[in-house]
């Protein structure tokens, strides 16, 4: 709403082709297309963060802009829980029209894993076919030429099919292989939209590979490091499709080099504490930690140090000061993320080990929480409340 009053009002008389403020207008529809998606509170949740630069003129009309983003959230690609949605650009494909769906070899969204997770694949009062259409309108408008469309929606009707490919145990020991003719399909017809050699894609999930200074070593992998294989290249390859876009929208709009004047609209995640926690979450809160410190700092702390100056008649505003779980995070040397970066240089480093050094570090520090009966969770006390980190899914390495 922010960005099409500042578009109103910096707009310009009707003139043909695209203008600059319709292009920045429709950049929204792309973004949220492809990260946003339903959660539990909200049926369009934005999944990353984004910071959008207005540029004007002289004249006070936009003549640029650009746009940063921060952080998508990867693990939602191949993990969704009841009742939420994976990102809306999956059922969007596939509600296309049937000729599109021929083309992708796709289905009703309840065939794919990465979707069948959750019972959740309408949106209520949402047409998911005509959303569809206007992504594509809207594409149109940001300058994304027809055959990069096709190419946008190639890859994300791949990763359904690859959340499809399914593996068995191989006659060798610790290896792999395609558990059945569907798994073929899906692996062949991923392969064809990707543009790459089946053979190859399928020693690519099913091997590691390692290179030293003598020689390139293939290791195979048993059935379930296939499979983290798989969904690691899923949510890979979506980042990477998403980063395109942003620079595709970016070099589309262009940049006003002699600008003096912008503004700039900051769309971030809110708080999250959920029942499994990981490293998204800890980067999110402390995101979250540095903007409420931003916020105290500028809206309170500078104001009333500016009253005090001027000798204002005043009632002094109480509020927290969340300094201390900013250094707990991210103090130099001995926060948790100077430690985390320490433990992963070490190859034998375990959630263990990492745990117990932040016992060790932090046991008298207020805002780190240590679980009685636990020799691996740990939590922050965050200025909005208490967020878990359990031994299964730490930010710890390995």
């Amino acid at each position: 709403m922010l960005m099409q009053y500042l578009a109103y009002l910096g707009g310009r008389a009707a003139t043909e082709g695209r203008t600059v403020e319709q292009q920045v207008l429709e950049s929204n529809p792309v973004l949220e297309a492809f990260g946003n998606a339903k959660t539990v509170r909200n049926n369009n949740s934005s999944r990353f963060g984004k910071f959008v630069e207005i540029q004007f003129d002289k004249h006070g009309r936009i003549s640029g802009a650009a746009v940063r983003t921060y952080l998508l959230e990867r693990s939602r690609v191949c993990q969704i829980s009841d009742p939420e949605r994976n990102y809306h650009c999956f059922y969007l494909l596939c509600a296309a029209p049937q000729e599109e769906l021929d083309k992708y070899k796709l289905e009703n969204p309840r065939t794919y894993h990465y979707l069948n997770k959750s019972n959740c694949y309408d949106l209520v009062g949402v047409s998911d076919a005509r959303e569809y259409l206007a992504t594509r309108r809207a594409m149109d408008i940001v300058g994304i030429s027809t055959q990069e469309q096709d190419a946008i929606f190639r890859v994300v009707a791949a990763i359904l099919h690859i959340g499809n490919i399914e593996f068995a145990k191989g006659k060798e020991v610790d290896s792999s292989v395609l558990k059945d003719d569907k798994s073929k399909f899906h692996l062949e017809t991923a392969a064809e939209l990707l543009m790459c050699d089946p053979g190859a894609f399928t020693d690519a999930l099913c091997k590691r590979v390692m290179v030293t200074p003598e020689e390139v070593i293939k290791r195979s992998l048993d059935p379930y490091s296939a499979t983290i294989s798989r969904d690691g290249f899923a949510k890979t390859i979506y980042s990477r499709l998403f980063d395109w876009l942003v620079d595709k929208i970016n070099s589309s709009i262009g940049q006003d080099a002699n600008s003096k004047c912008l503004i700039g609209v900051l769309d971030i995640y809110g708080f999250e504490s959920f029942k499994s926690n990981s490293f998204e979450q800890f980067c999110i809160n402390y995101t979250n930690e540095k903007l409420q410190q931003h916020f105290n700092q500028h809206v309170f702390k500078m104001e009333q140090e500016e009253y005090t100056k001027e000798q204002i008649d005043w009632s002094y505003i109480e509020f927290v000061d969340n300094q201390d779980v900013l250094d707990l995070i991210e103090k130099k040397p001995g926060g948790v993320i100077a430690l985390l970066d320490e433990a992963c240089m070490f190859p034998k480093s375990t959630h263990e080990t990492f745990a117990q050094k932040l016992y060790q570090t932090f046991q008298k520090h207020k805002r780190f929480v240590k679980p009685k009966l636990s020799r691996t969770d740990f939590a922050i006390a965050h200025y909005a409340g208490e967020v878990s980190f359990y031994s299964s899914n730490s930010i710890a390495p390995g």
